[in-house]
């Protein structure tokens, strides 16, 4: 299909479904943006502005926006869906009459339905059976992106038409698309890091060094990894940039609201006072619960995961936290190359002997 018959198909109005938009079209698709509300709908077609969400993003002039689901996704061969993770599943279902098998869907969203503990992409998967399914996810704060500074995300899908037919539609000169055929590691990435953004923003507040920053992003790559890989995922996918790329930014940026929420938690607020004084949820606060609960139930070791749902729920001081895991076991640096076990391993038997050269002198 040549590119200039393409049809994309947007459904969300948010900044980074905004700015993926524009990109589609500025490569020559013909684009359609589904939003909910009219008056935003109309401000796009209108000022080829979305005032809510990117106030000073000049949008392609050619991006339709329109509150008609059938007639956004009619003839269109690539579908994004940058909807909010607790919503996704039920616009899905509203869209569903007019999806077809052979359209790419691919999901921009980075969460987990606590239902299941369902990955977006699987959602997209249970409610249409499709064959072309795909998952979009990297260091990409949409505020960058519509500024046109250089950024890179990746394409994970294990459908080779997929992967392609999504570089094509939004690769540019500054807007790069890197292929991967582990979606769900690739998508795991892009939940989990939102945990460590907490725990980041927290460090932080609490006067923490470069050191300190360093040491929490590289266990919290590792513990990523851990979780994902016993989910099923490949460990190497957290070298690339849904993994520590993705971390990088999340960890580094006060403008992430899980950033942030941590900042509030290590200068003593409770978690309803940082979530009031950032005046929405920051996605990360539920992961962290939903990730805790599912390592406990899988036998996964996560001791960031851990400390910060002690923080967040039970109400242990952040400052106490932080103090308990500096005192925590000092393990293998990268499991996949030295495996946490035969570290343990050899700890007991090296205080096994100790215990019994004393016996025998």
């Amino acid at each position: 299909m040549a590119l200039e018959q393409m049809k994309v198909a947007v459904l969300g109005g948010g900044s980074f479904g905004t700015a993926l938009a524009s990109i589609a079209a500025d490569n020559g698709s013909r684009v359609s943006q589904w939003l909910r509300d009219p008056d935003l709908a109309d401000q796009i077609n209108r000022e080829h502005r979305n005032g809510r969400y990117l106030p000073d993003y000049s949008i392609n002039p050619s991006v339709i926006a329109s509150t008609d689901m059938a007639e956004v996704l009619q003839g269109a061969s690539l579908v994004l869906v940058a909807i909010p993770s607790k919503a996704f599943r039920e616009v899905v279902r509203q869209a569903r009459p007019w999806l077809t098998p052979d359209q790419i869907l691919v999901s921009t969203t980075k969460g987990i339905q606590e239902e299941g503990f369902k990955l977006m992409s699987q959602i997209l998967e249970d409610e249409t059976g499709f064959p072309h399914i795909g998952v979009i996810s990297g260091p990409n704060l949409a505020s960058e992106v519509a500024q046109k500074q250089l950024t890179a995300t990746v394409i994970a899908s294990d459908d080779p038409e997929t992967r392609t037919r999504v570089q094509t539609a939004l690769g540019c000169d500054y807007f790069r698309v890197y292929a991967s055929n582990d979606r769900h590691g690739v998508e795991l990435g892009g939940a989990l890091k939102n945990i460590y953004a907490i725990a980041a923003g927290m460090a932080a507040s609490l006067g923490m060094g470069e050191n300190t920053r360093s040491m929490l992003m590289t266990r919290a790559l590792a513990e990523m990894s851990r979780f994902a890989v016993d989910q099923g995922a490949n460990p190497m996918t957290f070298l690339g940039l849904a993994g520590v790329g993705d971390l990088i930014v999340t960890c580094s940026s006060a403008l992430s609201r899980n950033y942030r929420v941590g900042q509030a938690l290590g200068e003593g607020r409770t978690l309803d006072e940082a979530v009031a004084a950032l005046g929405q949820v920051a996605e990360g606060v539920n992961t962290v619960r939903l990730v805790r609960d599912k390592a406990h139930q899988d036998g996964v070791y996560m001791p960031l995961a851990e400390g910060l749902y002690q923080v967040l729920f039970k109400g242990v001081p952040a400052k106490e936290m932080a103090r308990m895991l500096m005192l925590g076991e000092q393990s293998s640096d990268v499991e996949f190359v030295l495996a946490r076990e035969d570290v343990q391993r050899a700890h007991r038997e090296g205080e096994g002997e100790g215990e019994g050269g004393g016996a025998h002198g």
